[in-house]
């Protein structure tokens, strides 16, 4: 399903498809808001066991919402492959998330290799300004089989 990586090889429907499947355990915590070639937005629908101490999101929650962003712009470019993987991670929290409040990812795929993608992701609580948290994320893509 690869494209040549210019469009879109699986649209958002596609991909909350693929999640359900693949991931049931967590495709209800996210919600696609927008999709375009290289970029997606994502919402982390937060609940009681995403928040910390005092209320705020926990920052395993964010890296959550940082990592579906990543990995949902990847297949989009590239179609279904589950067994795409993070191989790193670098993340910054810059500012203390709203009180129970979804998160946004705006994340943009900064590199699209055979092998590796790397993309970038900023976090906002929704409704805030300021980004929260960035992080830069690199994904290994397994080899096409053929």
């Amino acid at each position: 399903m690869a494209n040549g990586r210019g469009g879109l090889a699986m649209d958002a429907e596609g991909l909350a498809a693929f999640m359900a499947r693949e991931f049931p355990q967590v495709a209800g915590d996210f919600a696609i808001e927008r999709l375009a070639p290289r970029e997606i937005e994502v919402r982390l629908r937060v609940d009681d066991r995403h928040l910390r101490p005092g209320g705020t999101v926990s920052g395993p929650s964010m890296f959550a919402l940082a990592d579906v962003s990543v990995y949902l712009a990847v297949l989009a470019m590239i179609g279904p492959q589950a067994l795409a993987v993070t191989t790193g991670c670098s993340m910054d929290f810059m500012r203390k998330p709203a009180a129970a409040t979804d998160m946004i990812a705006r994340c943009r795929l900064l590199k699209l290799g055979r092998a590796l993608a790397v993309g970038d992701v900023l976090l906002y609580s929704d409704g805030m300004e300021e980004p929260v948290a960035r992080a830069t994320m690199t994904y290994s893509i397994p080899p096409a089989r053929g």
